[in-house]
């Protein structure tokens, strides 16, 4: 499906967005068509409306257009302050004159977003695989934008295999990632979201590992008996106890054996990295069509671990 409503952002430099930007006349085109654009809120004044530059002219978002729930106060005003600085979606409502005579658009964010839920309630289904920016990170998940600042989260159980003290460790805000649809709730308007499919299988990870490599990793755990070391958010090794480590530090490990029936790996510890030694981008082993099945561990492993089934229908 080709998606028409997309996070914000990602039609700003588009020629066609700034093309209807550029005039008075193409902007009131785009009234009667309700298509939706893209500018930059430029400042929010005390009564919370916005700012926006559109091609160049200045426009104005009412509050009570900002986004979706500020009317009936089931969204907070953070929604609106939180987009200064930042690309807006929005639709053209009307094309008014300034004292000096010059065009102001009228603005309304929250009729882009309506169209956008609208179509995503309608067309989205369990399994499917979507774009999405992540937009402010909290210690239970990853509130992300999936079409004009129509929000879902990603619950921080959801995001890899591997366990994150803090969606901080895996996301941050503004970066581009993909999503996928776990449920819709129609009755609320909510698309339900989960991410750790996508990362990959154990055999999908391990498959480029080999015993006798060294790699670097995340000490995400310890025990008594030895470090859980992440080697990509969808895999980790137990490295054996050696002191001087600590978690969450950056380390280099040496694989030392690789059981795909119990789905170990054995790793020893060897060095300490700098914090600056980041790991590779997430590696992304799907990023478009419908999954109806992901399981994680190997056909013949012992272990069941972790299955997701996706089912057709809507949470009500």
């Amino acid at each position: 499906m080709n998606r028409t409503y997309l996070p914000e952002g990602s039609l700003l430099d588009r020629p066609e967005n700034i093309a209807r930007c550029a005039e008075a006349e193409s902007l009131l085109r785009c009234v009667a068509a309700r298509e939706v654009l893209e500018g930059v809120a430029l400042s929010c004044n005390a009564q919370h409306d916005l700012s926006v530059k559109v091609g160049p002219f200045i426009g104005v978002i009412p509050r009570t257009e900002a986004a979706l729930g500020i009317g009936e106060g089931s969204t907070r005003d953070i929604a609106i302050l939180s987009r200064v600085g930042k690309p807006v979606s929005f639709v053209v409502t009307g094309v008014e004159l300034t004292d000096e005579g010059e065009p102001r658009p009228i603005l309304s964010r929250r009729q882009a977003q309506a169209l956008a839920l609208s179509q995503m309630l309608t067309t989205l289904r369990p399994g499917q695989i979507i774009p999405a920016v992540v937009t402010h990170l909290e210690p239970f998940g990853a509130f992300v934008d999936v079409g004009c600042g129509v929000p879902s989260m990603i619950g921080i159980e959801n995001i890899s295999v591997s366990r994150l003290p803090h969606p901080d460790r895996r996301f941050r805000p503004g970066q581009r990632i993909f999503a996928l649809v776990t449920g819709l709730d129609r009755d609320r308007g909510r698309i339900l979201l989960s991410h750790k499919e996508l990362l990959g299988t154990w055999e999908e990870n391990v498959r480029s590992l080999t015993a006798g490599m060294t790699v670097p990793g995340i000490i995400r755990g310890v025990k008594d008996y030895g470090y859980f070391v992440e080697l990509t958010p969808n895999l980790s090794g137990l490295a054996e106890p050696k002191a001087g480590y600590r978690l969450e530090e950056r380390v280099s490990v040496y694989i030392k054996s690789i059981q795909p029936r119990q789905m170990k790996i054995k790793l020893l510890l060897i060095d300490h990295l700098s914090a600056e030694a980041q790991l590779p981008a997430p590696r992304y082993f799907q990023t478009s069509g419908v999954l109806t099945r992901w399981r994680y561990a190997p056909e013949d492993c012992q272990k069941p671990g972790a299955e997701t089934v996706f089912c057709p229908t809507e949470v009500t």
